[in-house]
């Protein structure tokens, strides 16, 4: 129940954050050494142009070899921009719950782990984003894949500006 609290808050509160650019999005995922593909569910946070807090949440179904889910928080900034793409760096820190994890025949396997990951990705600067990742589990030392769509809500048209004036953002 704790866990569900904790996802819902995190994934709606940008949503009441007018003040800033938000994005929610979603993942397909893929752990290369576990064989495991997974789906991924995102709320992005751009306080300045360069930086994205990013909570998330990944559930490798049981069909995998590696039943989990995981809750946590990527902070991504942007290296640079190149054309219509941009480009840049990911931290990550998470909570793994894994579900199978007697089954693995890693020693001292647990339930409930923390991870930490990094990595980078590209995307593009439009109002629907998709975006290809590669991250590396420090923890685990295990790399993986994510192929997603990320929309910003409030975007207006085709490109990357806000329908939001000025005057809706607080002046410091």
């Amino acid at each position: 129940m704790r866990v569900a609290l904790i996802v819902i808050v995190l994934f709606l509160s940008p949503l009441l954050g007018w003040s800033q650019n938000v994005g929610v999005g979603a993942d397909l995922a893929y752990n290369f050494q576990t064989t495991s593909a997974g789906i991924g569910l995102r709320a992005s946070i751009f306080p300045n142009h360069n930086l994205s807090i990013t909570p998330e949440l990944t559930y490798y179904p049981g069909f995998n070899p590696v039943n989990e889910y995981i809750l946590s928080v990527a902070l991504e900034d942007k290296l640079f921009k190149y054309k219509n793409y941009m480009f840049y760096i990911i931290g990550q820190i998470g909570f793994d719950n894994w579900i199978n994890f007697s089954e693995s025949p890693m020693q001292g396997a647990k339930p409930d782990n923390f991870n930490l990951e990094g990595g980078g990705g590209v995307t593009t600067n439009k109002c629907l984003r998709p975006f290809l990742e590669y991250r590396y589990n420090f923890v685990f030392r295990e790399t993986d894949l994510r192929l997603g769509l990320l929309y910003i809500i409030g975007c207006g048209g085709g490109g990357a500006k806000s329908i939001r004036s000025s005057d809706d953002c607080p002046k410091f």
